[in-house]
């Protein structure tokens, strides 16, 4: 495990999962939300957003966490792991709701408690009819890639763990 990505579903736990990784395994840790959005809530230019996935993918080891189903393959392409938070719906709405108002590494600003942005809601309540597919096709074309799905929070835990005590037996 040297170039892994971290997706699922907006909300999943992506951010801390992949936080979790890079503190077990010391891999450095990029977060698209951070290559894409500026702290004013604009974006950078697709140009600039590629040249800078371009810069991180060509490091010799990485964590990418994000989802940007534009730039999906490519980075399944690179990687030589792929984990994938496959959780319930309500989970990753809860995981939204629960970061509300919260600093967070992973985003350039903090989102307003009050300000919920309907489009984005919809699209996690859509995101296991419209984009799941796509990303399981994906996973399944990239079958030789360790692929590791998880359908639980305890799962991912447990895992972690795991991890955790074959690193520390080093």
């Amino acid at each position: 495990m040297k170039k892994i990505i971290v997706i699922g579903c907006p909300g999943s736990g992506k951010s801390t999962f992949a936080r979790a990784l890079h503190d077990i395994t010391g891999l450095q840790l990029y977060h698209l939300d951070m290559l894409y959005w500026n702290a004013d809530r604009t974006t950078v230019t697709k140009e600039v957003f590629r040249v800078r996935l371009a810069e991180t993918i060509a490091k010799d080891s990485w964590i990418i966490d994000g989802n940007y189903g534009s730039t999906m393959e490519l980075r399944i392409q690179t990687c030589d792991t792929v984990f994938f938070l496959d959780y319930p719906l309500y989970v990753c709405m809860d995981g939204i709701m629960s970061r509300r108002g919260k600093e967070r590494p992973d985003m350039p600003w903090i989102e307003p408690e009050d300000d919920v942005d309907e489009e984005f809601v919809e699209f996690i309540n859509s995101y296991n009819s419209e984009s799941k597919p796509d990303v399981m096709e994906m996973l399944d074309r990239y079958a030789d890639k360790e692929i590791i799905i998880f359908k639980s929070r305890d799962e991912a835990d447990d895992f972690l763990r795991e991890l955790e005590e074959k690193y520390e037996s080093y």
